[in-house]
C-alpha cells in the first residue's frame, strides 16, 4: 500500500529542488523542452521528486512540467487490456482431468496504485487469472463446468476483483474459452449421453403406444353403441386398402352372423 505522506522531502530534499529550479530559470527557454512532457488521453504519469510520489493522483492528460535531476515519471496506460489465459491442467471434483483455457479483460483505474503497490502489474494480473481459474474450477464437477459457465465466471472475476482492487486494477470480465475432455472420456460422455436419448425414446413410444390404447378404448366403446357404425368403418377400411393399389381385396364379414354365433 501508499505509505502515508505526513513526512516531507526534508532541508536536503528542497535544497536540490530549489538547486534544480534555478537551473531551470537559468537555461530557459532551452530548459522548456525538458520539462515539459505530453501525456496522452488514455495515459496518466506518476510523477516521483527525490523518490517519492509528488502526488497521489496521477497528472495528464495534456502537458505536465517536471523538473530535472529531481524528477522522474511513469506514463501509464489507462485502456483496457485483454490478455489470454494459457491451457491449465485441472482435476475437477469428480476426479476428471481437463484442460482449460480462457480470456480476461482488465483496465488500470488507479495509476498511483499500480505503480507504487505491484512491481509488474500486468505479469500479476495473468498469474492471478491463471491461479484463480484453477482453484475455481478445481471446486466443480465437469458437469458444472460445462453447463454452469456464466455462474463459474462471474465467481472468478469477483475473487479477482477482491485481489486487485488494491493494485489499481478493475477486471472488466473472465471468459472460458475451451474447456477440452480427454478421448476416452468423451467416448464415455457419447455412449452415456446415447444410453440416455434411447431411455426417453422408450419412454415416448410407451406413452405414445398407452395414450393410442386409450384412445382405441374410447373408439371401440362409441362403435360398440351403433353396429352401423362399425360396418361404416370397415367399409372405409376397404376403400382405403383398394386406394394403395393392392391386388389383394378384404370383404369384410357381416358382424351380424358373428353376433349368431
Amino acid at each position: 500500500f501508499i505509505a502515508d505522506r505526513r513526512e516531507g522531502i526534508g532541508v536536503c530534499g528542497w535544497i536540490l529542488v530549489s538547486l534544480s529550479f534555478l537551473l531551470v530559470l537559468i537555461t530557459f527557454p532551452i530548459s522548456i523542452w525538458a520539462c515539459t512532457k505530453v501525456i496522452r488521453e488514455y495515459e496518466r504519469a506518476v510523477v516521483f521528486r527525490l523518490g517519492r510520489i509528488l502526488s497521489k493522483k496521477a497528472k495528464g492528460p495534456g502537458l505536465i512540467l517536471i523538473l530535472p535531476c529531481t524528477d522522474t515519471f511513469i506514463k501509464v496506460d489507462l485502456r483496457t487490456v485483454t490478455c489470454n489465459i494459457p491451457p491449465q491442467e485441472i482435476l475437477t471434483k469428480d476426479a476428471v482431468t481437463v484442460q482449460v483455457d480462457g480470456v480476461v479483460s482488465y483496465r488500470i483505474h488507479s495509476a498511483v496504485s499500480a505503480v507504487a503497490n505491484v512491481t509488474d502489474v500486468h505479469s500479476a494480473t495473468l498469474l492471478l487469472a491463471q491461479t484463480t481459474l484453477r482453484n475455481v474450477l478445481g471446486t466443480q464437477s465437469l458437469a458444472q463446468i460445462l453447463s454452469s459457465r456464466e455462474e463459474i465466471m462471474h465467481s472468478i472475476q469477483a475473487v479477482l476483483d477482491s485481489t486487485t482492487e488494491q493494485w489499481g486494477i478493475r477486471v472488466a470480465r473472465v471468459e472460458i474459452r475451451d474447456v477440452r475432455i480427454p478421448a476416452t472420456m468423451q467416448r464415455a460422455l457419447a455412449v452415456e449421453a446415447e444410453a440416455a436419448r434411447e431411455a426417453r425414446a422408450q419412454v415416448v413410444a410407451a406413452e405414445g403406444e398407452m395414450n393410442a390404447s386409450k384412445a382405441l378404448k374410447q373408439a371401440s366403446m362409441v362403435l360398440a353403441e351403433s353396429p352401423a357404425g362399425l360396418q361404416l368403418r370397415y367399409l372405409q377400411t376397404l376403400t382405403t386398402l383398394a386406394a394403395e393399389n393392392n391386388s389383394t381385396i378384404v370383404i369384410p364379414f357381416p358382424i351380424n352372423m358373428l353376433e349368431s354365433l
